[in-house]
């Protein structure tokens, strides 16, 4: 089976690696890549941007699957158009993908279907009085989310009044998120634990992967800015089958019909983020793909042939038992760029990858690139460092990954020291 994987980044590079264990696998092409899935695969160097450069590549090749990885393209519509070639693809479709692109839609559909999440208020760009009305007369801490997408950076948790005001002039006055922030959604915040959980669907069935956690904030102890993610691991201890069975019944399922009777089937990967509140598990958003980091700690958890799963759902006919959970352990620290998640240098050297990469330490390129055989920074999150126990030893786990991050360097270096930590206490 020949495969094109779309991305660049270290969710994608964790894809490679998965699909690169399938017997079933021929040739594997990424596009663009990056340093570490050209070790693993062909890198093609065409931005997803460049949907007819695609769909042409994957047709001369003679492509059995795509796997779309980020959300951008399938927002934009990607899948429809390879769809309409004839070509299989592990993705949803445009109108699918609006779990994701549009929060407000998401909200929308969820309370239309009685499914559990934040209560929450909608204000065009055009309200701006009307939002900071509400804010004067709401209780806090309250959520303000832009209603596109923000690279995970849309969100601000806000302690008081001024606080949300001025988010809300971050979005309709100084246009920080651009067209996403034209409308937000301002929030009831939740308390408990979060967890990320990927349904992976034909649109009618589905399987649950191990529940991950992510941690977006850029300090130690959920302090500062929100990220695209510093980190990860699985499985979380305190997702237990009551709450996958209450994630299955009342989550996954009235979604996947709401979305089938929208007239949007969902296929693909749903992601599912929750909190795990005294009254159940809510969702705090849907994406329409995998989340990243969590997929760097999830996806080597798996035995099992992950390709025929993805094939199976790009079929329309979901492979049950094409994976399972194998008993172990994985936690991802996410190497960043000094000044990360606002500016930021790139071009540094980096080392010691060669020196920790080993079967139980694995390292996940995210915004790197290779220059006269020397590996440099390319972006914000630069490395996903990631350890894979085979027990269900967390505390193993993460002092396999800061044992190895610590030997890895490029000026600026900068990461969190407290992933899974939240984990340990509940165990």
């Amino acid at each position: 089976m020949n495969v094109a994987i779309i991305g660049s980044g270290g969710r994608e590079h964790a894809l490679a690696l998965a699909i690169s264990k399938s017997k079933q696998l021929e040739k594997l092409f990424i596009l663009p890549g990056n340093p570490g899935t050209g070790k693993i695969g062909k890198n093609v160097h065409i931005d997803f941007k460049y949907h007819e450069l695609i769909i042409k590549f994957c047709l001369d090749e003679k492509v059995d699957l795509v796997v779309v990885g980020p959300e951008i393209p399938l927002i934009d519509g990607l899948t429809d158009k390879l769809v309409s070639q004839k070509l299989k693809v592990f993705g949803p479709s445009k109108n699918a993908a609006r779990l994701e692109g549009e929060k407000s839609f998401a909200k929308n559909l969820m309370k239309e279907y009685g499914i559990p999440t934040a209560a929450y208020e909608i204000f065009d760009k055009e309200d701006h009085q009307k939002a900071l009305t509400y804010l004067s007369k709401i209780k806090y801490p309250t959520v303000i989310k832009a209603d596109g997408i923000a690279a995970g950076k849309g969100v601000v948790i806000a302690e008081n009044f001024e606080s949300a005001s001025s988010a809300i002039d971050d979005c309709f006055i100084n246009s920080s998120f651009g067209n996403a922030g034209d409308k937000v959604v301002i929030e009831e915040f939740m308390t408990g634990l979060e967890a990320s959980i990927f349904a992976i669907t034909d649109g009618t069935d589905f399987i649950l992967l191990p529940a991950a956690q992510d941690h977006k904030r850029i300090f130690d102890g959920d302090k500062g800015k929100n990220t695209g993610g510093m980190g990860a691991y699985a499985p979380t201890p305190f997702v237990d089958e009551k709450i996958l069975h209450d994630v299955s019944e009342k989550i996954v399922k009235p979604t996947l019909r709401a979305m089938q009777e929208k007239g949007a089937t969902y296929s693909g990967c749903l992601y599912c983020g929750l909190m795990l509140t005294d009254e159940g598990p809510k969702v705090v958003e849907f994406n329409c793909r995998f989340g990243d980091p969590e997929t760097q700690v999830v996806l080597p958890l798996l035995d099992g042939d992950f390709l025929e799963l993805l094939y199976s759902v790009a079929s329309g006919n979901l492979s049950n038992n094409a994976v399972r959970y194998n008993g172990g352990s994985s936690v991802c620290v996410v190497a960043a760029s000094s000044g990360y998640p606002d500016s930021y240098k790139i071009g540094k050297n980096i080392t010691g990858i060669e020196k920790v990469e080993s079967k139980s330490l694995l390292v996940y390129h995210a915004g790197t690139k290779e220059v006269a055989g020397e590996i440099l920074t390319n972006g914000g999150r630069v490395l996903g460092v990631t350890s894979v126990i085979e027990e269900n030893n967390l505390t193993k786990a993460k002092q396999t990954v800061y044992d190895a991050i610590s030997q890895i360097n490029f000026d600026g270096i900068y990461y969190r020291k407290d992933i899974s930590d939240k984990a340990q206490i509940k165990i």
